[in-house]
């Protein structure tokens, strides 16, 4: 490092490369530029937006270098930020001098400023983030939700008044960690997801244990002690451990009430904007994080009852003709299927786009171990139905959707009716055909967008013009 360093960039250098400028990257030359470090940007395929944040941020954007110039860019760097999106296989991982390559959170680390509380997991830690940010503002804390959840950690760590920033943090983003440690490091939950990034669920677990890598005695680290990976790793931390579940740990559920450390009750379920496990599991886990950070518990439940479902997560799109539809666009795994269905008791379900690797046949698989290996008789009269409980979830039909189609209808087949459909309209159409008055229609595909759509958002949206096309009196987004 040079002597050069500008003043309160110690941990940063005087020369970084940025490696993919769109929002992550651009936000890191926003952050660096003025302050007096030198920024230098790569990206494989700029956009004209990328070229001109580069433009007016007066920082040097080169486009899809050779690997001689990138490596001779990478060379001269002090550290090389990789934004979330460029691949483990990216030439820069191998051109870059050793150490040099961190994420973005972890440069926002060491650039210094609020303490960070950090919430990661396979399923719900958006989600989480938001409750947790609510709450600590419903108790007159001064926090910001940032991070993966779309404002760059970054960003927040400079902003000026905050008492705490609230970080949803990817295992990607964990994986090009050192010295990053939050004063509360919540870890929700560990599934498949991700293995085309990490390569195995291993490493995908190992990525994801580092949120608690660096933490000592003075930091908390929350855990799901329902999940066995995640309690077995928490297990080994050195931070004070609190855990979470719907019926163990030290926040759970007992009754109609959510309950913390000693079975004092901290909010009710009737309370609840919406009452679904996965509702419990995420409201139990933000009430461990943000009292760890001295949130009342009263402000707490203040914010439970507040805030509501998240866009494109078990989202109420519509009701035509006594059954329910519901966007859960954000699913794009095969164990958040799983806890979406089990919020239901006799649903239609459409699933299937890009798969990121997962096994998809886990989701029949779980159905089938919980109905002891027997689908049981269809309805009277109807060899269409035959249901398998999860929970008390009926799961009538499958309609199978985007790259997928064939590898759910392989999975599901033939102890559920699996119709493939060649676009939303025709998904939501049979949906329709499938249900009965009662059900629900749930879209949880297991599975990424960018088969068919450029974001789970634009998948989500489209599903919700399909309902409405379907007839009057379906209630809008």
């Amino acid at each position: 490092m040079s002597a050069s360093t500008p003043d309160g960039l110690a941990g940063v250098g005087r020369c970084v490369l940025v490696v993919g400028f769109a929002r992550t990257g651009a936000a890191v030359a926003r952050v660096l530029a003025p302050r007096g470090c030198e920024v230098v940007a790569v990206d494989d395929a700029p956009s004209t937006a990328a070229r001109r944040a580069a433009r007016d941020l007066g920082v040097e954007l080169v486009a899809n270098p050779a690997e001689a110039e990138l490596g001779a860019l990478a060379a001269q760097a002090d550290l090389v930020v990789v934004s979330p999106g460029v691949p483990p296989t990216h030439p820069v991982m191998a051109l870059a001098p050793p150490g040099t390559v961190v994420s973005e959170i972890e440069l926002a680390y060491r650039l210094g400023g609020p303490p960070i509380a950090a919430v990661t997991g396979t399923n719900g830690k958006t989600t989480v983030t938001s409750l947790v940010a609510a709450m600590l503002a419903e108790s007159g804390i001064a926090a910001r939700a940032a991070g993966n959840i779309g404002y760059p950690l970054v960003e927040a760590m400079v902003e000026a008044g905050l008492d705490v920033v609230v970080a949803e943090v990817s295992s990607f983003q964990l994986a090009l960690t050192s010295t990053f440690r939050p004063v509360v490091g919540a870890w929700l939950n560990l599934a498949e997801d991700h293995l085309d990034w990490h390569g195995d669920l291993a490493s995908y677990a190992a990525a994801k244990e580092r949120i608690w890598a660096n933490q000592d005695v003075s930091d908390v680290a929350v855990a799901n002690a329902e999940d066995a990976e995640v309690a077995s790793r928490a297990r080994r931390v050195r931070s004070r451990l609190v855990t979470f579940g719907l019926d163990t740990g030290d926040f759970r559920c007992a009754g109609d009430g959510l309950v913390g450390p000693g079975g004092a009750v901290l909010a009710r379920r009737a309370d609840l904007v919406r009452d679904l496990p996965h509702d419990r599991a995420n409201a139990l886990a933000a009430l461990a994080v943000a009292t760890s950070l001295g949130a009342d518990p009263l402000a707490c439940a203040r914010a439970l009852a507040s805030q509501g479902p998240l866009p494109h997560r078990v989202e109420l799109v519509g009701r035509v003709d006594g059954v329910d539809y519901y966007d859960d666009s954000k699913a794009t795994t095969p164990s958040a299927v799983l806890a979406a269905l089990a919020g239901f008791t006799s649903v239609v379900l459409v699933a299937g786009g890009r798969n990121k690797g997962l096994d998809l046949g886990a989701i029949p698989a779980h159905l089938r171990r919980l109905a002891g290996e027997d689908p049981g008789p269809g309805d009277a009269g109807d060899d269409r139905a035959r249901p398998v409980a999860l929970g008390g979830t009926r799961l009538r039909a499958v309609v199978a959707i985007g790259e997928s189609a064939p590898d759910i209808e392989r999975a599901f087949a033939p102890d559920w009716p699996v119709v493939v459909a060649a676009s939303m309209d025709e998904a939501v159409a049979a949906a329709a055909g499938l249900a009965r008055d009662g059900d629900a229609v749930l879209l949880s595909p297991g599975c990424a967008s960018f088969d068919w759509y450029g974001s789970y958002e634009e998948r989500g949206a489209d599903f919700a013009r399909a309902v409405r096309a379907l007839g009057p009196g379906v209630a809008a987004r």
